[in-house]
């Protein structure tokens, strides 16, 4: 097997802050930018008042028409109330800003999607659901972000009952859709068989819930789950509701034990957890060509090189830094892009499994070998594959409102990304030029 490229560079903290400061655009990762030109009154008076009197005056009359008259259609809200934000907790809304902008960049630079980041203040986790439905006449589609389990999966149950928009947690099943595909390649290239796998998932908060139910969803043989306490049984006393169900459908075997004696024998191991959990002499009693995915973010369970050092044949993290990177934006934009455009009713599991097999399946042929098992996010055509299949999947279950034409997606994300690319290079310009001023 191809041994793993080495990184030649590391994000500093210092590249972090710097990235975000500038002398000519300020702080921050957003702006809101004009679609229209505007360069005279007769512009304003058409596109503000009395102009806009018109569109009122049609979409009071046809609701639908807000999609054709206003860009609700394209925009979406990236929201959290801050109680899960990266790998740090319950940090608050304010310290979350960062991460909901991150997000929202990558909405529009992958998949063309306008992104509101949305911080919310809000304590009560059914004030919460009051808070978000109270926007949906303002948004398309709501993304959930760093909202803690185990209110996270009764706000997204609740919003889906309520909303007539796609709502997408992507802490769950993001990750999850990216778990799997990643799983899909790793299984292909260490030559076994899903229904053979058994699989280790740590951690049992909303992105190991979700991970753990789509891997048994998409046929693995055995899934055990871990928390902080040990391993799930069926049962046996668990703290919530969720983690009762989720003990339910895993651990046939009825291993019982804790982390340690889940992954003796274990074929992949997936870490949703905390960082630096995961040692060598883990690594060492799992089986042969072991696949070892330690996604917690910032700082993964145990490093892809020391995986390797310690004898896994395929490992990854969420990292940017390191190869195979199992992190969930190679999802959301997709996800998020198809379920729009059709305006689903609901975001199902069937359609996240779509999602992960033709992210798997865009890694082929001579591409695939043990440090290169998941595509690129930059890949130019991932996003347009991702949310073909996410339309078509939901067109099959009934879950769409509008009609689904195989191509339309994949035509508009192109359009939209050519015209980002040309705002990128502008602003690029607009940097290099400001530097030169300042420099000079």
């Amino acid at each position: 097997m191809n041994p793993a490229p080495e990184m030649n560079w590391k994000v500093t903290p210092e590249a972090a802050i710097a990235a975000v400061r500038h002398s000519v655009l300020g702080y921050g990762k957003l702006e809101t930018v004009p679609k229209v030109y505007v360069g005279s009154l007769r512009d304003i008076a058409t596109l503000y008042t009395p102009g806009v009197g018109t569109l009122v005056q049609r979409v009071v009359a046809d609701p639908r028409e807000v999609d054709v008259l206003s860009n609700r259609a394209n925009t979406i809200a990236v929201v959290t109330d801050g109680t899960a934000v990266l790998g740090f907790g319950r940090t608050g809304p304010l310290a979350a800003l960062p991460v909901m902008e991150g997000k929202a960049i990558m909405f529009k630079l992958l998949a063309g999607l306008d992104a509101v980041p949305i911080c919310l203040d809000v304590k009560d986790p059914d004030k919460l659901v009051d808070h978000i439905a109270a926007l949906e006449p303002s948004f398309a589609g709501f993304n959930l972000e760093d909202i803690a389990a185990p209110h996270c999966f009764s706000t997204v149950e609740e919003l889906t009952r309520r909303l007539s928009v796609p709502v997408f947690h992507d802490d769950q099943y993001g990750t999850a859709t990216v778990v799997v595909a990643g799983l899909i390649n790793a299984s292909r290239v260490v030559g076994k068989k899903k229904e053979s796998l058994r699989i280790v998932v740590n951690g049992a908060g909303a992105a190991g819930t979700a991970a753990a139910r789509l891997i048994l969803a998409w046929g693995a043989g055995e899934v055990i789950v871990c928390d902080r306490h040990g391993i799930l049984c069926k049962g046996e006393p668990q703290p919530s509701p969720h983690m009762t169900a989720l003990a339910a459908i895993s651990n046939r075997s009825g291993t019982k034990g804790t982390l340690a004696d889940a992954l003796r024998g274990a074929d992949a191991f997936v870490g949703l957890s905390s960082g630096h959990l995961l040692h060598a002499e883990h690594i060492r009693s799992m089986a042969k060509s072991a696949i070892v995915f330690a996604c917690a973010n910032p700082d993964p369970e145990i490093l892809p090189h020391e995986a390797l050092a310690a004898g896994a044949a395929i490992a990854g993290s969420g990292r940017f830094d390191a190869p195979n990177q199992c992190n969930n934006v190679l999802a959301f934009p997709g996800i998020m892009r198809g379920a729009v455009d059709i305006s689903a009713k609901r975001i199902t599991e069937q359609m996240c499994l779509a999602a992960s097999q033709v992210i798997a399946a865009h890694v082929g042929g001579n591409a695939l070998a043990p440090h290169n098992v998941l595509p690129s996010p930059l890949d130019p055509d991932l996003c347009s594959v991702v949310a073909e299949a996410v339309a078509a999947q939901a067109v099959t279950e009934g879950q769409a409102r509008k009609p689904y034409v195989r191509g339309a997606i994949t035509s508009r994300v192109r359009a939209l990304n050519r015209i980002a690319a040309h705002q990128q290079e502008g602003l690029l310009a607009l940097m290099i030029e400001s530097v030169e001023t300042t420099t000079a």
